[in-house]
């Protein structure tokens, strides 16, 4: 194996990628060969992109994200893929939604900031939840009465959401026009009681629907589109500890006096 070749190196980095299960980076790439053996940069750029056309047509493909390169099923196959596991996929709250967007497009925010833009008491847990899942972090204290911590996003939510940067996550405005337009309802007409009554048997009950798709929670967020973004070098080093388990759906919020 010539390990200065692009076509050689690719498959070596395929590998790599596929045991770690994780995003790496390409740091962490270098230090998995001997300083004898270890390629140029320049060779594992042009064989990450080899095998990133490799993907093509495949169920899986090559991704950035802010930590590093991963290997992933594509979108398109997620709802088939998800059977492979029986637990249901987590149900967030739209509160817990709507704090992360905010945190996301006005970074660094304080809670009393978040507060004042949802018009409700932001729950404890929720601040608790986003710090255990290590989607935010404190970054610092603003120079204000009582000195209220400031959050902003990490690397953990950059990946999550597969972006690479903060510059990817996508403008509002964007975001409204792949809004589907609202689907309008016709009159109700009157049923026949007997069809009423068939149909109550045989209906199953069903769970009522939440609004959680975190693009829609982004929609109505528009009046904030000029807020800052910042870079995660701006960022404090240290992330605070995460303390016990969290629920993701806290108890109702009480609107801010």
């Amino acid at each position: 194996m010539n390990l200065n070749d692009p076509r050689d190196l690719a498959p070596l980095l395929e590998a790599f990628l596929l045991a770690s299960g994780k995003p790496q980076s390409l740091e962490r790439l270098f230090e998995l060969f001997e300083e004898a053996e270890r390629p140029e940069p320049a060779v594992f750029k042009k064989s990450l992109e080899v095998l990133r056309k490799s993907c093509n047509g495949r169920a899986f493909e090559l991704k950035e994200v802010a930590s590093g390169y991963r290997l992933q099923i594509r979108e398109d196959y997620a709802p088939w893929v998800g059977r492979l596991w029986e637990e249901r996929p987590q149900r967030y709250s739209r509160a817990l939604l709507e704090t992360m967007a905010l945190i996301a497009y006005r970074q660094p925010i304080t809670r009393g900031e978040i507060e004042d833009v949802r018009g409700v008491v932001v729950n404890t847990n929720i601040v608790k939840t986003l710090l255990e899942r290590e989607w935010i972090r404190i970054v610092g204290y603003r120079e204000v009465p009582g000195k209220p911590a400031m959050f902003a996003t990490t690397k953990a939510f950059l990946d999550h959401f597969n972006l690479k940067n903060l510059d990817d996550l996508p403008a509002l405005a964007d975001l409204r026009e792949m809004e589907p337009e609202p689907v309008l309802e016709l009159d109700d007409a009157p049923v026949p009681a007997h069809l009423q009554a068939l149909a109550d048997e045989s209906a199953e009950p069903q769970e009522p629907k939440e609004e959680t798709s975190f693009r829609s929670l982004l929609v109505e967020l528009d009046s904030m589109e000029e807020g800052l973004k910042t870079d995660f070098d701006d960022l404090l080093d240290e992330e605070p500890a995460a303390e016990g388990a969290e629920a993701l759906d806290p108890e109702p919020e009480t609107p801010r006096q």
